[in-house]
């Protein structure tokens, strides 16, 4: 399965709250083991004071990191996240961010990952990493 096939299924599923984060799969690498997606969160995802609730910037970077997973697979295995670490560097806003996410090592059973999420203006404004439980993907 090629990058582009991965990409075309991946795309082709509607998930209802990645139409909540406004999100969209832009790119998978095989090679490099990565996903990048990109959101435009708006304003209802606020706190007082306008910036994004984290747990939202937490949904983008997981997000990213699963389809790494499925890239990674080739479509073949799921991440049930196990455990997720998120270091929130800068206040997020409404617009447009890009979240990329990558496997740093995948296993019979566990893998490692790690997500940059960056705001419209490319400043890293979260990481995460996660340990994640590696499944085979149920049959469509």
């Amino acid at each position: 399965m090629t990058d582009d096939e991965i990409l075309l299924q991946l795309q082709s599923s509607s998930l209802p709250f990645m139409a909540y984060l406004g999100g969209s799969l832009e790119a998978v690498s095989q090679a490099s083991k990565s996903a990048t997606m990109s959101f435009h969160p708006k304003a209802d995802l606020c706190l007082t004071g306008g910036s994004i609730q984290g747990g939202f910037l937490a949904a983008m970077l997981d997000a990213a990191m699963a389809h790494a997973v499925l890239a990674a697979s080739a479509m073949s295995m799921v991440p049930p996240t196990l455990e997720l670490k998120v270091s929130y560097l800068k206040a997020a806003t409404p617009g447009p961010h890009k979240a990329v996410g990558r496997v740093i090592r995948m296993g019979k059973s566990v893998g490692f990952l790690e997500g940059e999420l960056f705001n419209g203006e490319g400043e890293l404004i979260a990481k995460s990493s996660a340990t994640a439980r590696i499944v085979p993907r149920e049959p469509a």
